[in-house]
């Protein structure tokens, strides 16, 4: 009790310096500055709520409460470690190879008079090799447990939403590529690039000093020390924007998984996200950081290579319009021909894994959805030409 009576005389007397002060003297607090109404989280609902109801219609309702729900993720086989023991854990899970069974089950399509043949999936439609991520079925909201330390001394596998895999599913590597990772943490894809087997050199990059830190854990948690000798692996910190000055023409297959409004995680996550009011601007000119990033990555790509653009954004304006700003650009200002691949063959693969948005102008994009909540994740994949 006499702790409350001395903070009632506390505030009385302040209230009574605050009356008795000259009017110069007197402040009250700038609660738009110092105190923010509404959290990051909410800010970020509101906006997909005005902008995301337009651009999905009908379909927004049901990515909204997908996206506001639990994550479901797979496991990335760690190649490096026991993989066949770690395979049968996972199908005792009654997981599933999403990758393999796509192409074990594909059929081509059938030509008048003809019955449906089993076939591999033609040529130029040629995935990265050697990967194996399980999932659980649509429907099945099961938990994979941590992974553990095997016996050749890394983890057995790496959780991550699938949908993150397909970005490099689509690069389409060939054994002794030239690699780049423009902006690599925190490092799911990064590895995945490591599991194909296919990297004569790769590259890992993020503008972050911490983030690297982030990559080189998981890098040293999941590959062998022989696999990340320098010649082989090379991490950097530099600024992605310069890399086409830096090394042009250079690489064979370059990924841009480029910063975005991370959807999923700025309704979930105060924590750096990119809704908080002092980070207005910055959200402001993403698109542009995004051009800059992707005309870099096709500029440091070989003239016959490819470069696979990738966010986990909804917003057509981080994707679409990002992918055909960056060709214009290219063309104006240094003369080179880019062609959009197309990738509408992955809806076929992966249909019985995730819920694909069938309108996209260009590249594909996952949308959550309950029954299999993975993504936001667009892709697209360019070839330069000149």
């Amino acid at each position: 009790m006499a702790a409350l009576v001395l903070r009632g005389v506390r505030e009385l007397l302040r209230r009574a310096d605050f009356a008795t002060a000259p009017r110069r003297h007197r402040h009250k607090k700038k609660w738009a500055t110092t105190e923010p109404k509404f959290p990051a989280t909410r800010l970020a609902l509101q906006n997909f709520d005005m902008t995301y109801g337009v651009q999905f219609g009908d379909l927004w309702p049901s990515i909204r409460v997908s996206l506001l729900s639990e994550q479901k993720y797979g496991a990335l086989v760690n190649n490096f470690g026991t993989w066949d023991h770690v395979i049968a854990e996972l199908e005792r899970l009654s997981a599933r190879d999403f990758v393999n069974e796509a192409f074990s089950h594909w059929k081509l399509e059938p030509e008048k008079g003809q019955p449906v043949a089993s076939a591999p999936a033609p040529v130029s439609w040629a995935c990265s090799p050697n990967l194996q991520c399980f999932t659980f079925a649509k429907g099945d909201i099961s938990c994979f447990p941590r992974a553990r330390l095997g016996s050749l001394g890394v983890l057995d596998y790496y959780l991550m939403d699938a949908a993150s895999l397909l970005p490099v599913l689509a690069l389409g590597l060939q054994p002794g590529d030239t690699v780049l990772d423009l902006c690599a943490a925190p490092g799911g894809k990064t590895l995945a690039l490591l599991q194909t087997g296919c990297c004569r050199n790769l590259a890992a990059n993020d503008l972050s000093t911490s983030r690297t830190g982030r990559l080189q854990k998981v890098l040293h948690s999941y590959v062998p020390e022989d696999i990340r000798d320098e010649s082989r692996v090379r991490v950097t910190s530099c600024d992605g924007r310069k890399w086409g000055e830096l090394e042009g023409d250079t690489y064979d297959r370059v990924l841009v998984d480029v910063p975005c409004t991370t959807d999923r995680h700025s309704l979930h996550e105060e924590e750096n996200n990119i809704f908080q009011r002092s980070r207005k601007k910055e959200r402001q000119i993403l698109p542009l950081l995004q051009v800059q990033l992707l005309a870099a990555g096709l500029l440091a790509t070989k003239p016959g290579g490819y470069a696979v653009y990738s966010t986990c954004s909804l917003s057509h304006l981080q994707n679409e319009y990002v992918v055909q700003g960056t060709i214009e650009l290219l063309a104006n200002q240094y003369s080179i021909e880019v062609q959009v691949e197309d990738l509408t063959h992955f809806r076929k693969l992966f249909m019985d894994t995730f819920f694909f948005f069938p309108s996209c102008q260009v590249g594909e994009l996952v949308i959550p959805n309950l029954m299999a909540n993975f993504g936001p994740m667009y892709f697209c994949k360019l070839r330069r030409l000149t």
